[in-house]
């Protein structure tokens, strides 16, 4: 078994494309997926996997969406030890203290961590950016909304991440290590 993050991006929010958790874990669940829990009210499940092809659980999933509600929701899909090493990797150790301004953009492939890089290029100050494989770590001094950077993360890498703020991400990581999810 290997336990596994599945993230949903774009539901909830607003109302459009609405999906309760219920029915999402009940979703899961029917691909025989185990333990299955859902965190919040914005598309993150963590769940037990037989056997963890992410790409095959990332196509089954966004199919079946599509299929039984009636609109794409693009998935990312990571093993806990990946969530692990992504919060063990946080370069910037100050950020946290302000979670909702802190940013951890999951990237669907390490492929995809290039077109970030040359953002690393620029200048950001106050804002802050660092770009890892799986992920990219943005600070957003003055909050999400209006932030340049966020701006031109989602421009450059097309809108194939998805976000959450430091505080998910580590309620993420403890769900995920077998804590409780909320």
């Amino acid at each position: 078994m290997t336990t596994c993050v599945a993230l949903l991006r774009g539901i909830n929010v607003g109302r459009a494309k609405r999906l309760g958790m219920a029915e999402l874990r009940g979703l899961v669940e029917s691909f025989g997926h185990s333990n299955v829990r859902t965190l919040l009210n914005s598309g993150n499940v963590v769940f037990d996997a037989k056997r963890a092809s992410l790409p095959a659980i990332t196509r089954s999933l966004e199919a079946a969406i599509e299929t039984g509600f009636g609109f794409a929701a693009p998935v990312i899909v990571v093993t806990a030890t990946e969530v692990d090493a992504i919060v063990k990797a946080n370069p910037l150790p100050r950020a946290p203290d302000q979670p909702s301004r802190y940013l951890v953009a999951f990237l669907p492939s390490a492929a995809a961590s290039v077109l970030a890089r040359p953002l690393l290029a620029q200048a950001w100050e106050p804002e802050a950016l660092a770009v890892h494989a799986r992920a990219a770590y943005l600070w957003c001094h003055g909050g999400i909304i209006g932030s340049k950077l966020l701006q031109a993360f989602e421009r450059a890498t097309g809108g194939v991440a998805t976000t959450r703020n430091w505080a998910t991400v580590l309620k993420l990581q403890a769900a995920s290590a077998g804590g409780p999810a909320g």
